[in-house]
Formats: structure tokens, sequence, C-alpha cells
């Protein structure tokens, strides 16, 4: 439990923000088949730690706890390379997040692939077999880590692969991510929305990669500058030309009162004390991780909002839009959600004193502190953002 008590904060700062979490856990994958590549500014979130870990791992039992992406990313991996049984298990959160359309792809192409105990749901036991088809068919309206995971393992099958999609794609901003990080490695790889077609490769020429520093976690303090007028912070390692999709952050602030300039390697923040609206409509299909942060920014502003193209947040740590009406109800909001979108009215006060659930999920936490901005609040089990921002509260604090 973490006590914030209500602050205004003010003056000029500086943080070196850790890297991507996203990026790092694609070249990690990348890295465990092509051991050419060199990794710089790795992220220390528990969830890229989880992954390395597991690709050294020489255990039969793979354990990933909560991390959603490793989960993806290992089925993949091991269903196309693994030379042995390998059991893929996690936490009882991880053991209800669906599976069943990435396993279904996998089996198309010939992977070994059994559930232990429910249906479509991990854990999974994965045999070993020879992957030699090239084609699989797969929705791409749930999550695009499922898309990602096969991208990644597809340079180094014999026959490499296409994929072609039943669907609309949902988080198009992570699939590009993907694509372009593959693309600048040299790998031979074909995008044209309905399809992505990717050319075997042997090897990769010898090279280091820097990862970019994580512009969610950077969501965090636009929400913060958004709610303090005198605050001005500048953060590190951001690049202009981002692989990351939810670098769109620094436009979807500007209606918040947030002025992004960039400066070499980091971004500069500042309030540009024009928060004249009083309804903020959005829709973050292609940046769902970015809704918590926004919701809470929203409410401390007292602004209303409607945010749509939210039906992935159903299957992440939690159900977000199930835990950010609870939460954001306790400070007296209004709130109503379907099943991809939430509407949000604030109260005429804030109300003080109110303890946040964070349900296991770092992004809960990590979103509602900055309304120490406007109220006293409490954050459970404020630990869990070592998921994929460790020194969070340490970065935080320093501010005040």
């Amino acid at each position: 439990m973490k006590t914030l008590l209500q602050k205004t904060l003010s003056g000029d700062y500086s943080l070196n923000i850790c890297g991507s979490k996203s990026e790092s856990n694609r070249l990690l994958i990348i890295q465990a088949l092509f051991k050419k590549l060199n990794i710089d500014n790795l992220s220390t979130s528990d969830d890229t730690m989880v992954l390395k870990a597991a690709l050294a791992s020489q255990k039969d039992i793979i354990d990933i706890h909560h991390a959603g992406t490793a989960m993806r990313f290992l089925t993949a991996y091991y269903a196309c390379f693994t030379n042995k049984s390998v059991t893929l298990t996690g936490s009882k959160r991880m053991q209800n997040r669906p599976i069943k359309i990435l396993v279904d792809a996998l089996r198309q192409i010939g992977a070994k692939i059994d559930y232990i105990n429910k249906e479509g749901f991990p854990p999974l036991k994965i045999q070993a077999s020879n992957i030699t088809s090239n084609k699989i068919e797969i929705q791409a309206n749930t999550s695009s880590q499922y898309i990602s995971a096969l991208m990644l393992v597809a340079p180094k099958l014999k026959n490499g692969l296409k994929i072609n999609f039943t669907s609309k794609i949902t988080s198009l901003p992570y699939l590009k991510m993907t694509y372009k990080m593959m693309q600048n490695l040299g790998f031979e790889i074909n995008f044209d929305h309905q399809s992505i077609e990717i050319n075997p490769k042997t090897d990769i020429d010898t090279q280091k990669i820097s990862v970019e520093s994580d512009w969610s976690s950077a969501s965090y303090y636009y929400s913060l500058v958004a709610l303090s007028p005198s605050l001005k912070l500048k953060l590190s390692i951001y690049k202009n030309k981002s692989l990351q999709g939810d670098s769109k952050i620094s436009e979807l602030y500007k209606e918040l009162g947030v002025q992004t300039t960039f400066e070499k390697d980091a971004i500069i923040l500042e309030n540009s004390q024009n928060n004249a609206i009083n309804y903020y409509n959005k829709n973050l299909n292609h940046t769902p991780d970015l809704a918590q942060t926004i919701a809470v920014t929203c409410l401390g502003l007292k602004i209303s909002c409607n945010l749509t193209g939210l039906h992935t947040l159903k299957i992440k740590e939690t159900d977000r839009l199930v835990a950010l009406k609870n939460e954001l109800e306790k400070f007296g909001a209004t709130v109503e959600i379907d099943h991809e979108s939430l509407k949000m009215t604030p109260p005429d006060e804030i109300l003080s004193h109110q303890t946040v659930k964070t349900y296991n999920d770092h992004r809960m936490a990590m979103a509602f502190a900055p309304l120490i901005t406007k109220t006293e609040l409490k954050i459970e089990n404020s630990k869990v953002v070592s998921k994929s921002y460790p020194d969070f509260w340490k970065d935080f604090e320093s501010l005040y």
C-alpha cells in the first residue's frame, strides 16, 4: 500500500526512462534465433526479465507468471523451435487469458500444441515438430501480439511464412513496430494490411540495437503535466520518429493541454495552460494501453470523456474496462462501459482519501498516481509497477 498526499507540483525536472518493454521483448526473440544481435538499454521490467530467463532456461516447465507478451511470443517460439516437450504456464489470471487464435494459427503449419486444462487457454504442452508449411490465416481483430509472435519466428522457418488476415487489424501501430524493427534488421518482409509475407533468412549481420525508452511509461508524466500548470519535464531517451505506437501520446495530449518538444534524444513536456475543452472524444483502437491514463487525466481536469476502440482491454492483466469503472467511481465520477468503450462524467468535487485497487495490473497503479495533484489517495499493491516500469515510484517521487 502506498499513500500519496495531495501535492502541487512545479519546477523543471529531468528523468531517464527505462527501455521499452515492447521493443525489448521483440528483440529478445530475434536475438534467440539470430545470435549476432546485441541489445543496449534493455527494459528492466518484470515481463522482459521473465522472457529473457525463459529463453535461457533448459527446464521442461516454463512459468511466465503474469507476462502476457511472454506467453504469446514463447508459444510461437517453442512451437517452431523446441526439440523436446515444453509446458508453458503462468499465473491464475494468465490461465484465463485466451490464446486459441494463436494456437490454431500455429497448428495450421504443423505445430504440436495441446491444452493441459481448459480448451483455448494456458497452460500449454508444446511438442517438437518439423515446420515446413508456410501459410496461415488468422483473425487480426483481437491481440496484435498473436501476429507479432508469428512474424518474429518467421525468418528462421525453412520456408518463411505468409500470414493472411481474415478481419480488420487491431492495434496496427504494434504490428508496424514489429514490421519496421524486422525490416531495419535486414529481414525481407512485405506488409499490405491484408497479409504479411516474410522470407526465410539463415543469418544476419553482427549489429547492436539501442532500445528507445518506453512511450507508455512516458504517458504517466503527460498526465502529471496536464494536471500541473507549472511543471516542466524532460524525459530521455525518445526519438521523433519512434517505432512505438504509443508515441501518439504526444498528439493525444495536445487537447489536454500538454505541449511536446523534441530535443536530440529527449522530449520536453510543458503545460500550455490551455485546457478550454470540456469533452474529450477519442478512438483509441491503435493505442488502447493509454486509455487508463487518459481517463484519469480527464477526471483530474474535470472534463467528460468518451473513449472507444477498447475491446482488447477486457483480456489484459485484468478486465481494464471494469477495473476503470470501479476505481473512477470511487472518486465520484459517473462511468458507463460496454464491450469496447468508456464514458466518464467527472464529479463537481473529486472525492478524497480513496484507495485504488490495482487488480494486479501495473497500469492501474501508474495511471492513478498523477491524481495526487488533486486529492489524497492510496494505491494498493503498488509494487505491481515492476511488471513494466520497476523504477516508477522512485522516479515519480523524485518530482516532489
